[in-house]
């Protein structure tokens, strides 16, 4: 780390701190509160990410509300939710579609970058956890290191895997923890 920056463990919303509603085999935030559904394991996973000292940080895309199929109110209740019940410091949101062209939107990282600025953020030191290519991404042009939850709902790569691939958020948490370790070991050397 340098200089008072901190490591982060950046965590995609829908998909990974709250369960995605699939519909047609696809996965879609939830479309209000009523929907809201954290998995059991997530809570003690982000509590190991904290206790081990990182930073949560919520980075999600919420393309339905410029797409005019969801309202931002919903989508601000929803993390606000999550911002209660689970240790995150904070929610980046990219309301945009891809259309937009901005730079917030996953794949592109701005909304890393946003929260690096905000929190004195060491990419070098985070890992980004998404369940989907656009998260994996993102993570790897900001430089960290990068965690895919699940198949990836059966998108391509498009040539950007994971560094690491695991089946629910626990597994990654662990995995995490153990390369913070390991990385700290090689450090003292």
């Amino acid at each position: 780390m340098n200089h008072g920056a901190c490591p982060a463990v950046f965590l995609d919303r829908d998909g990974v701190v709250n369960r995605a509603i699939v519909r047609a085999g696809r996965p879609h935030p939830p479309q209000s509160l009523a929907e809201l559904e954290i998995p059991d394991d997530v809570p003690d996973a982000l509590a190991t990410l904290a206790r081990a000292g990182f930073l949560l940080i919520g980075v999600t895309n919420q393309p339905d509300v410029a797409r005019g199929a969801q309202r931002r109110e919903v989508v601000e209740a929803i993390n606000a939710a999550l911002l209660a019940r689970l240790p995150l410091t904070e929610m980046f949101v990219c309301y945009h579609d891809d259309r937009d062209g901005c730079e917030c939107r996953k794949p592109r990282p701005g909304l890393l970058f946003q929260a690096a600025e905000r929190y004195r953020i060491s990419f070098a030191g985070s890992f980004m956890v998404g369940d989907r290519w656009k998260d994996v991404e993102a993570g790897r042009r900001a430089g960290c290191i990068t965690v895919l939850l699940g198949s990836g709902w059966g998108e391509p790569s498009y040539g950007f895997p994971a560094d690491h691939t695991t089946g629910t958020l626990r597994d990654a948490a662990d995995w995490i923890v153990r390369q913070r370790a390991a990385r700290a070991e090689e450090g003292a050397r």
